[in-house]
């Protein structure tokens, strides 16, 4: 086994070999040193670059996020704006309710690029512009409707007045009418109720009374209807009975059938004809005042009392 004796060199620290005969040095290579120089820093510029991509990474995720609620609120602000248009107008309603749509299929849909949030922008511009026009649209239809309302009142007035100058009109045609029926009945003068016996003399005693006589004259009226005319004679006796040979006399004075005594026809020319009419003495007839009462066309045209005596 050899031996290796190691010397000391003066000056530099240096321990001479006896089997090298060179000095052995303790500090690592240059080459080596540059390289972990160069490795650390490029270690701190890609901790440096992944810190700062990191921090624009959470900006923009904070921007987007920022856009996104800014967005959703427009839209949720454009569904309520056309809840407000709501009209009378179905075909306009149906347009609305589309729009609506529209806006609800974007809020239900995630942006998550700027690209998508740029386009939802700008179909949000769009269909605002739509809600402008719809508002415009409506703005119009409102002002058309108050002036149809304008008119519709002044419409309304104008018909409640032609209805109340109808009925004032009909009211006085009414009256017209009424003193035309009033002008047109054929009245009755010189009406006189007599007895008279079987040598047709008059009496007023009931035991000789063979007939009664009621004579009078129809009054001339021009504008009376001229043909056949029925004229009917009631005789009511002093206790309010109506003398009659037949419960089947009957005649109508409007709505209401009453008795009759004794009819008589006659053709009316709208000139005076004078007439009369015979009641037989069938011993109804009791003493006392009497009532005669002449009857035209459901009309008293005249009455008049008369007496007769007892035996």
């Amino acid at each position: 086994m050899t031996e290796e004796k190691n010397e000391k060199l003066p000056g530099n620290g240096a321990v001479k070999s006896e089997n090298t005969g060179k000095p052995k040095s303790n500090k690592l290579p240059v080459g080596l040193i540059a390289i972990a120089v160069v490795l650390a820093g490029i270690l701190i510029y890609v901790v440096f670059a992944y810190q700062k991509q990191k921090t624009n990474m959470y900006e923009m995720e904070r921007m987007l996020t920022h856009e996104k609620d800014s967005l959703a609120n427009e839209l949720q602000m454009m569904i309520f704006g056309y809840d407000t248009l709501k009209t009378n107008n179905d075909t306009l309603n149906a347009q609305l309710e589309r729009e609506q749509n529209r806006i609800r299929q974007l809020l239900s849909i995630n942006a998550s690029n700027v690209q998508l949030i740029r386009q939802y922008r700008a179909e949000i511009g769009t269909m605002r512009d739509i809600m402008k026009s719809y508002i415009v649209q409506i703005d119009s239809l409102n002002t058309r409707n108050k002036l149809l309302v304008a008119e519709n009142e002044e419409i309304r007035g104008q018909m409640t007045r032609v209805e109340q100058t109808n009925i004032e009109l009909e009211k006085v045609k009414e009256d017209l009418s009424a003193k035309v029926v009033i002008a047109s009945v054929i009245q009755a003068k010189d009406l006189v109720v007599a007895g008279i016996n079987t040598k047709r003399r008059e009496v007023d005693r009931i035991d000789r009374l063979d007939k009664l006589r009621v004579c009078f004259t129809l009054r001339e009226n021009p504008i009376a209807e001229a043909g056949r005319k029925t004229v009917y004679l009631r005789v009511l006796r002093p206790d309010g009975l109506v003398i009659t040979d037949s419960s089947e006399n009957i005649f109508l004075v409007g709505e209401e059938s009453i008795i009759f005594t004794a009819k008589r026809d006659v053709d009316y020319e709208n000139q005076d004809i004078e007439m009369c009419i015979f009641v037989d003495n069938t011993g109804d007839f009791i003493a006392g005042i009497s009532f005669a009462e002449l009857y035209l066309d459901g009309v008293l045209i005249g009455s008049t009392t008369f007496s007769l005596r007892g035996r």
